[in-house]
C-alpha cells in the first residue's frame, strides 16, 4: 500500500548495524514501514531478523544507525519506551497468563482503576470486560466469553488474544514473531485474517515468519535479510515464492547487491 507523499513513513530504520564484539549481526540495514501496511520480514535462521526487531523495540541498542518515528529521530532505551511510542511486539511464546481470563490478559499491567468514597482504589472490572469485548469485536476475533481462562483456549485463540492485547492501547505498529507456528490450518487462517483487520484499522504490522505462504497471503511488501544484510525489498504483487526463496538461501543476493539495496 502506498504512503501519502505528504506524510513521512511511520517507521524508518537508517543504516542499522549491530556488533556483538567481533561478530557482525547486522550491517547497514535500512527499513521503512508505512501506515496501514503489512511488511513480511523473512530470512534463514541467523539472518538478523530478531536482532533488528530487538533494536526497533529497544531491547538492543544499535552500534550504528538511527530510528525515525513519523519522521522524528527517536531513541528507545528499553521495550517500555517503545511501547509508550506505540510499538508492540507479540513474541512466539505469547507471554500470556494461563490462569487469568482473556480480559485480564488484555489489560494485564494496565488495569484501569476506580475509586470508591474517594479513599479506596479498585480495578474497574466492568470496564476491563467491556473494553475487551469491544476490542475483540472490532478485530473480528470470535471469542464469546472474555471471562474464559486463557489456558482453556486453542492455540489460535491464544494467538488472537496476544494480538488483541498488543493493540489495546493505541498501537501504531505491531511486530509478530512466527504467529502461525504450530497452528492448525483453520487457526492459521483466523490469525492472518486478524492481521488484515489490524491493517484495516490503521495499524501497521511487521510479520516475521518462516511460513512463506502466510507472508505471501497478507504482506504488502517483503523484506529479505541474509547474513545480517538486507538483500531484497519486494512488492508482493511483483514477486513470487521462487524469487524470495532464492534471496533467502543466498543464491540471488550478493554482498554488492546487499550494499546497493541498503543504499537505495
Amino acid at each position: 500500500m502506498m504512503e501519502n507523499a505528504s506524510q513521512p513513513p511511520l517507521i524508518e530504520l537508517r543504516g542499522i548495524s549491530k556488533y556483538f564484539g567481533p561478530v557482525r549481526a547486522l550491517e547497514n540495514v535500512n527499513l521503512v514501514v508505512n501506515r496501514r501496511q503489512v511488511v513480511g520480514l523473512v530470512g534463514d535462521n541467523g539472518a538478523g531478523k530478531s536482532t533488528l526487531m530487538k533494536i526497533l523495540t529497544g531491547a538492543y541498542q544499535p552500534t550504528f544507525g538511527e530510528i525515525l518515528l513519523e519522521g522524528r529521530p527517536v531513541h528507545f532505551a528499553s521495550p517500555h519506551e517503545s511501547r509508550l511510542a506505540g510499538i508492540e511486539m507479540v513474541y512466539q511464546d505469547l507471554a500470556l497468563a494461563g490462569n487469568l481470563s482473556i480480559a485480564a490478559n488484555i489489560y494485564l499491567g494496565r488495569e484501569p482503576i476506580k475509586r470508591q468514597w474517594g479513599l479506596f482504589r479498585f480495578m474497574d472490572e466492568k470496564r476491563i470486560e467491556n473494553g475487551s469485548r469491544e476490542l475483540l469485536e472490532r478485530l473480528k476475533i470470535n471469542i464469546p466469553n472474555v471471562k474464559a481462562r486463557v489456558e482453556n483456549l486453542s492455540g489460535g485463540q491464544r494467538q488472537s488474544v496476544a494480538i488483541a492485547r498488543a493493540t489495546a492501547f493505541n498501537a501504531k505498529l505491531v511486530i509478530m514473531d512466527e504467529p502461525t507456528a504450530a497452528l492448525a490450518v483453520k487457526e492459521v487462517a483466523k490469525v492472518l485474517e486478524t492481521v488484515l483487520n489490524l491493517r484495516a484499522h490503521g495499524v501497521a504490522v511487521i510479520l516475521i515468519s518462516h511460513r512463506m505462504q502466510d507472508v505471501m497471503s497478507v504482506a504488502d511488501r517483503i523484506i529479505v535479510l541474509y547474513e545480517g544484510a538486507k538483500v531484497a525489498d519486494l512488492e508482493r504483487s511483483k514477486t513470487n515464492l521462487d524469487e524470495i526463496v532464492a534471496y533467502i538461501v543466498g543464491s540471488k543476493g550478493s554482498a554488492a547487491q546487499a550494499r546497493a539495496v541498503a543504499e537505495g
